[in-house]
């Protein structure tokens, strides 16, 4: 029985925001199809109408997911101090405490990097990342721009998973804490080094 192409792609876009959400809680190897399937409220025949395999599953996920985040940052920098509000929100423990609903490097990249198969996808999302941190952030100068941006997102990132690792909740919250208030001591020298406008 074929049914309707809204009817699919609606299903095709519930598999896929299950099995993010899945993915980032519980890694890529700590979840089945079948658990996907069940989170969706469909059976396990129907995946392979949708994807071609788990691995292809992973890598639009993660495709899915990164569009999520971009627009998400794209949004905070549209607005006065939204960058800011987005490293609070960014390195709190609600986001800590919330790996399913939380970005998806902190998430999976570990285990990215052991899977060929969403390793490009990965990339292309650093890659984005770092774009948009060059283009948002006032850096001192545009040379080293890059560099910042690039050691701005794997202290960020950093800190999620060791906060996330330890079984010292006031040593995670300390990570959390000290990272943001490096970052925001960082960003207030580029502010006052920036010529006037």
């Amino acid at each position: 029985m074929r049914y309707p192409a809204a009817e699919t792609a609606e299903k095709h876009e519930k598999i896929l925001g299950a099995a993010s959400r899945l993915f980032r809680e519980r890694g890529f190897s700590g979840v089945s199809v079948s658990e996907i399937m069940k989170a969706t409220g469909l059976t396990h025949g129907p995946f392979y109408n949708h994807f071609a395999s788990k691995e292809a599953l992973m890598a639009e996920c993660l495709a899915h997911a990164s569009g999520e985040s971009l627009a998400g940052l794209d949004a905070a920098a549209a607005t006065p101090g939204g960058m800011a509000a987005y490293a609070d929100a960014y390195l709190s423990p609600d986001h800590r405490d919330m790996p399913a609903e939380g970005c998806l490097l902190a998430a999976l990249a570990s285990e990215a990097a052991q899977t060929e198969s969403v390793k490009a996808t990965l990339s292309t999302h650093v890659q984005a990342m770092v774009q948009r941190y060059v283009k948002y952030v006032p850096w001192r100068s545009k040379q080293a721009a890059r560099a910042e941006s690039i050691r701005t997102l794997a202290s960020m990132v950093g800190a999620v998973v060791l906060a996330r690792a330890v079984d010292d909740m006031a040593l995670s919250d300390e990570i959390l804490r000290d990272v943001l208030s490096g970052l925001k001591r960082d960003a207030l020298a580029h502010q006052s080094a920036s010529p006037a406008r």
